[in-house]
């Protein structure tokens, strides 16, 4: 019997690898404002606040998306396999 098992679960340093650097990068994408302008980021932070729900919830689904349809076009174009 052949069982066919993904590409990603015979190399599991691979993707704990694209993990972790998926995880650094967003890191160092969180830490340029606080570092280059906290100052303008208090500010952000208290004007986000008025901003509604709904607004919000829309924002970071699209936000999802867009990140998703990067991943997708960065694997597809880009994978050596």
């Amino acid at each position: 019997m052949i069982v066919f098992y993904p590409n990603i679960l015979q190399k599991p340093h691979t993707f704990m690898g694209l993990f972790l650097s998926a995880l650094g990068l967003m890191m160092i994408f969180e830490g340029i404002p606080y570092f280059s302008a906290p100052s303008q980021v208090k500010v952000f932070a208290e004007k986000i606040g008025k901003v509604p729900d709904k607004i919000l919830r829309i924002l970071g689904f699209a936000l999802m998306l867009a990140g998703l349809t990067i991943i997708y076009l960065g694997r597809s174009f880009f994978e050596n396999d």
